[in-house]
């Protein structure tokens, strides 16, 4: 199968290189790309924009589900290379390349259902028109990817872009380009014959050149403050943005819940890869008849879980030395305010590991309440009743996701919840639903990847009329007749001046 060449200018000269969160080995060397070739390689995508969505649905489809076999059959090698250079442990990487691979399947057996065309309805004034709404990809859009979840998080992004008819420029994480590289040579073998899906690698200069490249839309993944950058230097070329800027999620507990499952998942989203994901519940609101039970259940369970990828009921190192640094912060902040540390404490860091930290009558504006802490530390914090919960939940600048623990009222409680998901007697069960959009609100971000609504993100609505036959009403001409105008009028009261005044008399007995 034929090729299109590599751009000339991919000649990067600065390098730097992977390392194993586990071992500390080098698992492979790649360079830092320059915004000179950074845009060159948006240029040369941007030549297969024509192929790939003349595709249509149909071809598209074909070509996604191929890359998905492709990737399932290469699984347990992936999930290896997640461990090795995101840490976390191999099951945890099995779980993300699986909900991945789902995602990959609702999408490409879907998109041609969402954003096929659709016929709209109109009404008596333009009964002469047939009016639809059709769905454009944008072109080539750019992917800035994160660490913590390399394959699913920037996968959402990628796979719905590609599914609405788009090309993608992906720049990994500089902590994981290696699985980044993995999943689009994985690609490449199937969709060789243009340049669709490509890569970029380098740190944040590389990352700001993909904003400033000419992508015709971006999607991020990462911090705030970051999010916040990369926002402004789109706004400089008005390239629309997709931003997922993580979260400080809350746990519900209320008096009737299953405490035992409300532990367990509040361990799993709260510890599980170190407590390194953007949906990690970090504050946990139990309602008074409840608190005593679940934190003596929570912290007889938490006390068997130690950081150690090759333990059985352990999970990987922290990738940053600088998140170690924060959760000692959020400590320290937390203990000195009058917090009490239930499980672990300080002695819990052990670089490159953190144990488990479950902490107690911590104050509403701590640090371990406000920031993000992106670590294995639980907050469990006593309230009256759900109505105090609700609100405590509500009152983050974040709002990505959340999770209710109640027999009879936990639906009634999750619509209260200033989030973008919320899973109820359970945890993260909506990233595992592959037609259901994921992204929050607030300082979480905005836009949506994943299911019909991650689909429309990455595709432009176009409106169009087409007139079937003439109109005796039509008043759009310069030339029209007197009686086009009169008519027209006539209509319109009919329409609208008689429902007015039945709506108004109905207000009236009302």
């Amino acid at each position: 199968m034929a090729t299109d060449p590599e751009p000339a200018v991919m000649v990067a000269v600065e390098a730097f290189d992977s390392i194993s969160p586990v071992t500390g080995a080098t698992i492979a060397t790649f360079p830092a790309h320059s915004a000179d070739e950074v845009r060159a390689v948006v240029e040369h995508t941007r030549t297969a924009t024509q192929w790939w969505s003349g595709l249509g649905f149909d071809g598209r489809r074909t070509r996604l589900l191929a890359w998905k076999r492709a990737l399932y059959d290469s699984l347990d090698e992936l999930a290896d290379l997640v461990h090795r250079e995101n840490g976390k442990t191999v099951d945890e990487a099995v779980l993300e390349i699986g909900t991945h691979l789902d995602i990959l399947a609702w999408t490409a057996a879907h998109a041609g259902r969402v954003l096929g065309t659709r016929r709209v309805p109109r009404g008596l004034l333009t009964a002469n028109q047939a009016a639809s709404v059709t769905y454009q990809p944008y072109g080539v859009v750019g992917v800035i990817g994160t660490w913590n979840w390399p394959v699913y998080t920037p996968g959402g992004a990628i796979v719905s872009a590609l599914a609405a008819g788009n090309c993608v420029v992906y720049k990994p994480s500089e902590l994981t380009p290696a699985v980044g590289r993995f999943v689009v040579e994985k690609f490449a073998a199937v969709v060789g014959e243009h340049p669709v899906l490509r890569m970029v690698t380098g740190r944040s200069p590389t990352g700001a050149a993909l904003c400033s490249a000419g992508v015709d839309k971006l999607s991020f993944v990462g911090a705030p403050a970051t999010g916040r950058a990369v926002m402004a230097q789109c706004a400089k070329t008005l390239t629309p943005v997709v931003l997922e800027l993580g979260g400080k999620d809350a746990m519900i507990v209320a008096d009737d819940a299953d405490l035992d499952a409300a532990v367990d998942g509040a361990l799993w989203l709260g510890i599980g890869n170190s407590g390194q994901t953007c949906i990690a519940t970090e504050r946990i609101f139990v309602t008074d008849g409840a608190y005593d039970a679940f934190l003596a259940k929570l912290i007889i369970q938490a006390k068997k879980i130690t950081a150690g990828a090759g333990k059985p009921s352990g999970y990987g190192p922290m990738v940053l030395d600088s998140q170690i640094e924060l959760i000692q912060r959020h400590l320290r902040d937390a203990l000195a305010r009058g917090g009490r540390a239930v499980v672990g404490g300080p002695e819990s860091v052990r670089p490159p590991f953190v144990d488990p930290i479950v902490l107690v009558d911590v104050p509403d504006d701590a640090l371990a309440m406000t920031e993000e802490t992106f670590g294995p530390t639980l907050v469990v914090t006593r309230v009256r009743d759900l109505d105090e919960a609700v609100a405590r939940a509500n009152s983050s600048v974040f709002g990505l996701g959340a999770s209710v623990f109640s027999r009879r009222r936990g639906r009634e409680i999750a619509d209260r919840l200033r989030v973008g998901m919320v899973s109820v007697n359970n945890v993260m069960v909506f990233t595992a639903v592959a037609g259901l959009p994921f992204g929050g609100v607030g300082h979480s971000g905005f836009g949506r990847v994943q299911g019909a609504d991650g689909l429309r993100e990455f595709a432009w609505p176009k409106a169009m009329t087409v007139r079937q036959i003439a109109s005796p009403v039509n008043p759009i001409s310069f030339f029209r007749k007197p009686s086009a105008m009169r008519r027209y009028r006539a209509l319109t009261r009919m329409l609208h001046g008689q429902r007015a005044k039945t709506d108004a008399e109905s207000n009236s007995a009302g």
